[in-house]
């Protein structure tokens, strides 16, 4: 427990107007400035809401008719006192809180993140919790919210302490064997213990080989138009955004620029990129804005190659050197009758020579036809690429390097019969899935981490 002088509140609701506000209070100041909210000498029974006037301590103002709840620590989020205020959600009403309970002894605004910060501080939860909360704020799928439940509720952080403590058990024979030569023990410590060892390896090899479905999901899932000018990648976006999100023009060359558009497809978030026309041009902006495109696609999860039904069969030189096993050719403005002479796949190779069978749908940007079978085919790659089954993954790539580092160290303790040699990398391994959790060497990471919450959480 980290005994902080100071109180700290700060609205843990939603800014604007709304039916109800929650302000926050920690510290050891919490409940006795309830108390001279309230006009009492004595504190109301933990956990019970209490439904009075709250009055401004100085003046004696009326400043609203509040439920008001007391959270003894350690019994609280953060481990300290806490005092709930649901007031009112107007925003004089807001203020006039706040500007109260700025004036009060030992209180002071919240730092973004400070509330969440001290509950790690007071053992409340790891660091992979805590993030895991800045995630489920963030959320804005299903899925992205499933994902931040499992991890909130430490999921990850009981899998990395896990290992940790299966290695730290390791340590401690391997030391053993070091400290006490002469004590009756096991001859050859480490090949005892090389087959924990090698365990914990496996099991976080399998960990970091997920194809970073956890981040992916977090981010979002990259899916990137492309094509020759013309080929109706804009309007294709703005059909699947439905709206404006892109100008549409019969001038080639029009889209110069990287538009991204955010959608939900069957609870996963996609962002759907609308990329600049692919060709070759002596217009500076115009070939920046290929290479651009060029350089996401590279990236992507998934690219929707657009071909004009006029070019099939043929595939823009430009289009198709990008062309790979994540590629959907979309054959655009097709009506009804073009539509039987399309074939459902297309073989061909990739230009480093691959054979592919890529997906072929016909559509047309401008009515709709075939839209929907194509956002049929999209919700399924996504869920393909996402979809997570077992144990929580991982979400950040300061885990996913930590992890690496550890791993690093496990196989070179591993190739050593010589006790000292493997007890020191053994001891790194722990130390660097320590610091996922924050165990260790976690200081300068503290102010990265909670910085990115909103105030009042």
């Amino acid at each position: 427990m980290i005994a902080h002088q100071n109180t700290i509140f700060a609205l843990s609701s939603g800014a604007g107007r709304a039916g109800v506000a929650v302000i926050r209070l920690s510290g050891p100041a919490a409940g006795q400035t309830l108390c001279a909210l309230l006009g009492r000498d004595h504190l109301p029974k933990p956990r019970h809401a209490v439904y009075a006037p709250i009055r401004d301590p100085q003046s004696g103002e009326r400043l609203d008719d509040a439920v008001a709840i007391y959270f003894a620590g350690p019994a609280s989020f953060t481990g300290e006192d806490v005092v709930e205020l649901h007031t009112h959600g107007g925003r004089a009403v807001i203020d006039g809180v706040l500007e109260c309970l700025s004036r009060q002894p030992g209180l002071r605004i919240a730092e973004p993140g400070e509330y969440t910060k001290r509950a790690f501080e007071n053992g409340k939860m790891d660091l992979t919790a805590a993030e895991g909360i800045a995630d489920l704020i963030d959320a804005e799928t299903a899925a992205q919210r499933r994902q931040a439940v499992r991890q909130m509720a430490g999921e990850l952080g009981a899998l990395y302490e896990d290992w940790r403590a299966r290695l730290m058990k390791a340590l401690a024979h391997i030391e053993a064997d070091i400290d006490f030569p002469d004590e009756d023990l096991p001859d050859g410590i480490v090949p005892v213990v090389r087959g924990d060892l090698i365990a914990v390896g496996d099991a976080m090899t399998k960990h970091l080989a997920d194809n970073r479905r956890g981040e992916r999901l977090r981010e979002g899932f990259q899916i990137v138009i492309l094509g020759a000018p013309n080929a109706g990648k804009s309007s294709l976006l703005n059909r699947l955004a439905q709206r404006d999100a892109a100008i549409v023009s019969e001038i080639a060359g029009t889209t110069r620029d990287m538009i991204e558009v955010h959608l939900d497809l069957g609870g996963f978030p996609v962002t759907m990129v609308d990329t600049a026309g692919l060709r070759e041009s002596g217009d500076v902006i115009e070939t920046e804005g290929v290479r651009r495109a060029t350089a996401r696609a590279d990236n992507a999860d998934l690219r929707l190659v657009v071909i004009d039904r006029d070019d099939w069969p043929t595939i823009d030189p430009e289009a198709a050197r990008l062309i790979d096993g994540s590629t959907i050719l979309l054959i655009n403005k097709v009506d009804d009758l073009a539509r039987a002479d399309i074939p459902k796949v297309w073989n061909g190779t990739s230009a480093g020579g691959a054979k592919l069978e890529l997906p072929v749908l016909p559509i047309s940007a401008m009515t709709g036809q075939g839209v929907e079978s194509l956002l049929q085919l999209l919700e399924t790659r996504v869920k393909e690429g996402l979809d997570f089954a077992g144990p929580v993954p991982l979400t950040r790539l300061r885990h996913r390097r930590a992890l690496e580092s550890a791993s690093d160290h496990l196989d070179r303790g591993m190739k050593t019969d010589i006790a000292e040699l493997a007890a020191e990398d053994v001891r790194l391994a722990v130390r660097e899935i320590g610091k996922i959790t924050g165990r260790v060497d976690v200081e300068d990471l503290l102010d990265i981490i909670f910085g990115d919450f909103c105030i009042g959480k």
